[in-house]
């Protein structure tokens, strides 16, 4: 299949969801949503203190000139996993930047889990994120991101086009982690091991809200994918976990085995595996 760069109309979607407690259930009580963006009715495998919800970009994928912006409000004393239905796909660009915008409000005594599933960048894609999360006292976040470079099973490698990533996490005005990631497409920077070091895939994990034990960070840090570059970093809020390897179920598969010692060893839940990744 091909893909018509020359696009006539670009998508700018966006989507704003705000969740409250009602009688000791976290509910959607606000949702507004621009196309391509849908969001499921919201289910409660966990029961009704904990709401999951699922974003779905109707579109199939994103090509240059796009813009998606996302407003994510959690009222105090909520919980709540938001995934998406399916990878991201970041189509070539036509010679204008996709971008995408999240905004994230976490009140005092929530907990969002924020798992998106992986981003496809195909080679001459041009695309920006950036994401801000705003903490209240008492309040956490645990999210990750999964990026792959170029779509290899088809032997294709990212050599053209640039991703730009800048994540920030705030606590009351006060910056518990700043991240900015550039990456231009290029043989060198592919190889190189400042850059990709011929490896497609990365992701990175990430907690914040509270401190994190020790014996925490030994159960990630032994788990750690063989024949990867990967490592975690303890940090004065909470921790982060980071891949550099070739497979995106590898690195999924970590995540996962991390994100579950901490929902129970920290948030008191379960393991839980939203329904839409097993389809």
């Amino acid at each position: 299949m091909t893909y018509n760069t020359q696009i006539d109309k670009n998508w700018h979607g966006k989507l704003n969801l705000v969740y409250a407690k009602r009688q000791d259930s976290t509910q959607l009580i606000y949702n507004h949503n621009q196309a391509p963006f849908k969001i499921q009715r919201p289910f409660y495998p966990e029961g009704e203190q904990i709401c999951h919800s699922v974003i779905l970009h109707t579109a199939g994928g994103v090509v240059g000139g796009d813009s998606l912006s996302s407003q994510i409000h959690l009222q105090a004393d909520t919980k709540v996993l938001i995934t998406t239905a399916a990878a991201s796909k970041i189509y070539r660009s036509n010679g204008l930047p996709a971008r995408q915008i999240v905004n994230i409000q976490v009140d005092e005594g929530a907990c969002l889990e924020y798992l998106p599933q992986e981003t496809i960048l195909f080679n001459g894609a041009v695309y920006r994120q950036d994401v801000r999360v705003e903490l209240a006292t008492g309040s956490s976040f645990l999210g990750w991101e999964i990026t792959r470079f170029g779509r290899s099973a088809r032997g294709e490698k990212f050599v053209q086009g640039e991703m730009r990533s800048h994540t920030e996490i705030w606590q009351n005005n006060i910056p518990l982690w700043i991240d900015r990631q550039y990456l231009p497409g290029s043989e060198e920077v592919f190889h190189s091991p400042h850059g990709l070091a011929g490896n497609p895939v990365v992701g990175s994990f990430l907690w914040v809200g509270f401190p994190i034990s020790q014996e925490i960070i030994k159960q990630a840090r032994s788990s750690i994918v063989q024949n990867s570059d990967a490592g975690v970093t303890r940090l004065e809020h909470g921790f982060l976990c980071r891949y550099r390897g070739n497979s995106t179920s590898e690195v999924r598969s970590w995540f996962t085995n991390i994100w579950q010692i901490l929902r129970v060893s920290l948030l008191n839940r379960g393991n839980c595996i939203p329904r839409v990744w097993q389809i």
